[in-house]
């Protein structure tokens, strides 16, 4: 079973994703203000590759600013990447 957590320490948080319980990666962020965030990192565990982690930890940030009218500059490359890529996302980014 795969599960996403958040942990929000006020200047920073990150998702972590576990499965069966076992961490298998995160995505680190920084808080830019009170209406956004900056997407620092995203990391899966080599063991966990190839599942697809690393996008649902990206598409969480993005559920998570969509329900708090949040905005997300993805400096993280391989965030940038699905934001980049995905049209249905970008009215999320703060320019």
């Amino acid at each position: 079973m795969t599960k996403i957590e958040q942990e929000d320490h006020e200047k920073k948080g990150r998702f972590v994703i576990y499965e069966n319980d076992v961490f298998a990666g995160e995505m680190t962020y920084t808080w830019a203000g009170k209406t956004k965030f900056i997407i620092d990192h995203t990391m899966v565990d080599g063991k966990f590759g190839g599942k697809g982690f690393g996008k649902l930890l990206v598409m969480k940030s993005v559920e998570f600013a969509q329900q708090n009218d949040l905005k997300i500059l993805p400096l993280c490359p391989f965030a940038k990447k699905i934001f980049d890529r995905d049209k249905g996302i970008q009215h999320l980014l703060f320019q």
